[in-house]
């Protein structure tokens, strides 16, 4: 799957096969093997790694570009698209963009028609070893499949969702990407109800094959924008990456639960610095909890990302 952004009417888009098919080429750190093997009799492992598992970004109309190029100049890294493609079960057209960068993967949409439901609803698109496989097992976990399995451009798709409303796109491509290894794995960050945490985590660490890393039931809440509360932060680690669940009553203030993603980087500060010189705002912080200094950035287009130090 690929991103999108702002676009000049008289470029020339590049097939998105073609841009798929370019990115393979690209030396990588950590390539996939066996990406598209089935798992290993009696051990169901499903994820291939990281830097394929990327952040589904759908921006405001017409700003693929803006967002690209803010992205880029902040983090580093490379972009493949964008693409005019169909990337749905049902006719849409949307400019369809993958930006790969030592921080993540992201796979950015601009769309010129209306979104289909429930696409724009998934946080991630996770490459799977084996699509069916997956599915019947995400079903046999306790997630239900929200979109059944259909085939997009470069392979095939489907959405699944967790207890407490978590959806993720499932895919596998035709041929087997191989992308870059990643200087620091980016956390996916969820925002559940205490009612919701308990099946939310039976169904997606079986799925996932994950395990809690930690368990802290009195975390400060300056991290999630209420300073002087307390609320639980668990974190979770598996083959798809990092998860960060923060436990709340739903009184957040904004943005606080509209990221999807955290993003680590060695020095915040500067960070903050090149996000802001290329056209993103800082809409809170830098602040200093649970042993790590955050902020939150809106870049161009209206995505919202967490950004911590990463030491």
């Amino acid at each position: 799957m690929q991103r999108p952004l702002t676009r000049c009417l008289t470029r020339r888009l590049v097939p998105l096969v073609a841009a798929v098919a370019a990115l393979a080429a690209v030396p990588t750190a950590a390539p996939a093997q066996g990406t598209q093997a089935a798992p290993t009799a009696g051990h169901r492992q499903f994820a291939v790694g990281p830097q394929y598992d990327s952040t589904h970004v759908y921006v405001e109309p017409g700003t693929e570009q803006a967002f690209a190029a803010s992205w880029v100049a902040t983090f580093g890294g490379s972009t493949i698209g964008p693409n005019a493609t169909q990337v749905t079960p049902t006719p849409s057209r949307t400019l369809s963009e993958l930006v790969v960068s030592p921080v993540g993967t992201l796979s950015v949409f601009d769309y010129t028609t209306p979104v289909p439901y429930p696409f724009g609803t998934e946080r991630t698109g996770w490459l799977v070893t084996d699509l069916d496989q997956a599915v019947r097992a995400a079903r046999a976990d306790g997630a239900a499949v929200t979109v059944a399995p259909f085939a997009d451009p470069i392979g095939r798709d489907a959405v699944v969702q967790f207890p407490g409303g978590v959806n993720a796109q499932l895919y596998v491509h035709t041929t087997p990407p191989s992308y870059p290894g990643l200087a620091s794995v980016p956390e996916n960050r969820l925002y559940l109800s205490p009612d919701a945490v308990g099946a939310f985590l039976r169904s997606f660490l079986a799925f996932t094959d994950g395990r809690i890393v930690s368990d802290d039931r009195r975390a400060d809440g300056a991290a999630i924008g209420l300073p002087g509360t307390a609320y639980r932060l668990l974190r979770l680690t598996s083959g798809f990456g990092t998860t960060t669940v923060a436990v709340t009553d739903g009184h957040l203030p904004y943005p606080f639960g509209r990221e999807l993603t955290g993003y680590g980087v060695a020095d915040l500060g500067a960070t903050l610095e090149r996000a802001k010189a290329a056209g993103a705002s800082v809409l809170s912080g830098p602040v200093r909890a649970d042993g790590r200094d955050s902020a939150m950035v809106r870049f161009p287009g209206g995505y919202v990302a967490e950004l911590h130090g990463d030491r």
